[in-house]
């Protein structure tokens, strides 16, 4: 599977997460200890964050890395 494909349908379940959560993305950058801009680019699919940093977005959210890697 393309990585570019595979970012973006990452980015668009953090996205659902978040939402669902009623959070903004300045909320979950915030708590994740992220820049906002930088998680916005992970929803996107434009950044490939370190499992550290997906890591602290899960927690934040309160879900499980296997709803959101397809792997």
């Amino acid at each position: 599977m393309d990585k570019s494909k595979t970012w973006k349908r990452v980015g668009l379940k953090l996205k659902a997460a978040r939402r669902k959560k009623k959070m903004t993305q300045a909320d979950v950058a915030e708590k994740a200890g992220l820049n906002t801009n930088y998680y916005a680019c992970i929803e996107r699919g434009e950044e490939n964050p370190s499992g550290k940093k997906l890591e602290s977005i899960f927690k934040v959210l309160g879900v499980k890395s296997s709803t959101i890697l397809p792997f």
